[in-house]
């Protein structure tokens, strides 16, 4: 799979559901000590990180998306085992009642 730099929230939540079920981790990750309500967030600590299976996904989130995105050529180096992108919008455009639904 080509990975871009950014993942809207749906795009997150569709690749999120299609990676795990082929085994590969993903992961979002607060940088700014706000965790999203009604999702699965872990905070940004590289120590940590390192220790996620080789191939995971990390999606980095702030409040508008800028700042991730900005930084994201950095956490590529610090984490050249791991896939890297930034939620586009970040933590502001978030729909915590938005799901992903099974096509039939």
């Amino acid at each position: 799979m080509n990975y871009p730099n950014e993942w809207t929230q749906k795009e997150f939540l569709i690749n999120k559901k299609k990676l795990e079920s082929d085994f590969i981790k993903v992961v979002l990750v607060d940088t700014i000590l706000s965790p999203i309500e009604k999702a699965d967030t872990v905070v940004y600590n590289p120590y940590e990180l390192q220790k996620e299976p080789m191939g995971s996904v990390f999606v980095f989130y702030c409040d508008s998306g800028k700042a991730t995105l900005n930084r994201l050529n950095e956490y590529k180096e610090k984490f050249p085992k791991h896939t890297c992108i930034s939620l586009k919008g970040g933590r502001g455009y978030w729909r915590k009642n938005m799901m992903v639904l099974e096509d039939d």
